[in-house]
């Protein structure tokens, strides 16, 4: 009988739940809810950049309908770094969902400046978080522990739940040798894994790269020999505003050759600011100095570090490229050094900025200035020896690089039925005893505009998108009330569609299928709106289609007199 009880009462036990609300199958966007019966909490709330299709976006975010309709059991957010696509749609999921924040100290300072900005610094509460620290929050227990990344702070997170122990490393790579700070706790890790853990959710983004990810501080040696090289021209430098080690050693670089340094471009300006401030950044004496302030001082004797390493149209980089930056203009003898890689799809945007450049006739260097933030398939492998989980879910990246990093954990040995490989929306419910895809709950992408968040959906971009493609064309008439008699028009007004001027032949002939169009409802007795709207819309579609193989967006406008 008391067997039976004790087997009654392990039964009962729940399974944890893991559900991915973005970052999969894309870089970016990265999100995470982990669910233990009345207890949410949610690794992480990221962006991602629009697409080319995306016409007019400025940003995307998470669509957190789960959330909001779970808002009771959520208890709070785990940052893991400050990366844009890490922490960027914090001030507008917690416009919605407004629990406690928890991070390390710079990831805090970066978030602190963002809800500065919109106004929501009094409203959202913070708590900063250092290495070996564990929070309690409804079921869960939540560990950070350090690693290295391509920004200071950078933390895993070890989360213990009742149903056992699961390991998200974040964005990470093993770096022995950091410019600032220490390496990543390796012993911890290991500690963790002799315990027993239940999952590993790791970063996949290089997991296709054989090798191990080389360390932060190589770049430092290769950005003195370009100094060295380059005594007698000015430098520019385009790197990651976030990637405060890179700042770091371009500017002892500077220091070292006596040159004075300039920074351009505004997240550049803030990131630097927040991380001298709290102490991330050493800046020797009267260093710096504003872009203004170049003219005083001759070119060998400046080093200009800029954002635009991924040919944003906006960033400051691009604009000097396109002679449109008001303060920096590239001269024939300008070095500039491209100190990032192109994230995949930004490769044609950064090779226009750099073909831009030389026709200006400044020489470029965009190789070996760079290394990764992210592990390759050795430190991977390091990870998964030193965790030894049960299951393996893989993060961080398009399908292939999770496919990628499903095939390292099969060599390392482990049960192909134990990798999950999941999609956003995926609900993972999982214990010692199974991990099984149980349900799908609702993601999506939210759109920002301007200062319009989600009122621009898939039916605005596709009419952005048709107009885009085939223009569009409006037809203005004036209708007598009672009697529906055409008082003025058909006119027809068209953008985007053809050159006016040039097709007045054209535009006459449609002129004429609108006139007969009126007459053919005037004598059918047709006076709805809608009927005499369509019949417009399909008379002049049908013309246009034939005439030019074009669909261009048609619109009636109908004034009552």
């Amino acid at each position: 009988m008391k067997k039976e009880r004790e087997q009654e009462n392990t039964n009962k036990k729940s399974k944890l739940k893991i559900i991915p609300l973005g970052g999969l199958e894309q870089i970016g966007m990265n999100i995470t809810a982990f669910e233990y019966e009345d207890s949410i909490i949610v690794v992480d709330c990221g962006i991602s950049f629009p697409d080319d299709d995306m016409l007019g976006i400025d940003l995307v975010i998470p669509d957190i309908t789960y959330l909001r309709d779970n808002i009771d059991k959520v208890k709070g957010f785990f940052i893991t770094h400050g990366h844009e696509d890490h922490i960027g749609a914090i001030p507008y999921v917690l416009k919605e969902i407004n629990v406690p924040i928890y991070a390390t100290k710079l990831t805090i300072g970066i978030i602190d400046h963002k809800l500065k900005e919109h106004d929501m610094l009094k409203k959202v509460k913070r708590k900063v978080v250092k290495y070996g620290q564990h929070i309690n929050l409804g079921c869960f227990r939540v560990e950070f522990i350090k690693t290295n990344h391509s920004i200071q702070d950078a933390a895993a997170l070890a989360i213990y739940s009742p149903a056992g122990i699961v390991v998200h490393t974040g964005d990470f790579k093993v770096d022995y040798t950091p410019v600032f700070g220490d390496a990543i706790d390796l012993q911890r890790f290991g500690e963790i894994g002799k315990k027993g853990v239940l999952a590993l959710l790791c970063d996949s983004t290089n997991a296709e790269r054989k090798g191990f990810t080389m360390s932060e501080k190589t770049v430092g040696k290769t950005l003195d020999k370009i100094f060295d090289d380059h005594k007698n021209q000015r430098i520019i430098i385009a790197t990651f505003a976030s990637n405060v080690d890179r700042v770091q050693q371009i500017i002892n670089s500077a220091n070292k050759y006596g040159r004075k340094v300039a920074i351009e471009g505004r997240s550049m300006v803030n990131i630097i600011s927040i991380a001298s401030e709290l102490g991330y950044l050493s800046l020797p004496d009267n260093i710096l100095i504003e872009a203004d302030q170049l003219r005083n001082y001759p070119d060998e004797q400046t080093v200009i570090i800029t954002t635009g390493s991924q040919g944003e149209s906006m960033a400051a980089l691009s604009r000097m490229a396109s002679g449109m930056h008001r303060k920096v203009s590239i001269k024939p003898n300008d070095t500039i050094v491209f100190s990032s890689s192109p994230i995949p799809g930004n490769e044609k945007s950064v090779t226009g900025v750099i073909n831009e450049l030389m026709r200006k006739g400044a020489e470029v260097i965009f190789q070996d200035v760079h290394v990764s933030g992210h592990a390759c398939q050795e430190d991977i492998k390091l990870i998964y020896s030193l965790v030894n989980p049960k299951y393996a879910i893989p993060v961080h990246g398009e399908y292939k690089h999770l496919v990628a990093q499903a095939k390292i954990a099969e060599e390392l040995g482990m049960d192909k039925d134990h990798i999950k490989i999941l999609s956003s929306g995926d609900v993972l419910e999982i214990d010692e005893d199974g991990a099984e895809v149980t349900g799908h709950v609702h993601v999506g992408n939210v759109f920002v505009d301007g200062l319009g968040v989600g009122d621009v959906g898939n039916i605005v971009l596709r009419d952005r998108q048709h107009l885009a493609e085939d223009g569009i064309i409006i037809v203005v008439m004036t209708l007598e009330s009672g009697s529906g008699q055409v008082l003025a028009g058909p006119d027809i007004v068209s953008r985007g569609f053809v050159y006016v001027r040039n097709s007045e032949s054209l535009m006459d002939e449609a002129k004429t299928v609108l006139d007969n169009t009126m007459e053919y409802c005037m004598e059918h007795n047709i006076t709805d709106w809608g009927k005499i709207k369509t019949e417009v819309k399909d008379a002049l579609g049908d013309f246009v289609w034939k005439e030019t193989k074009r669909r261009p967006m048609i619109m009636p406008i109908i004034m009552e007199v």
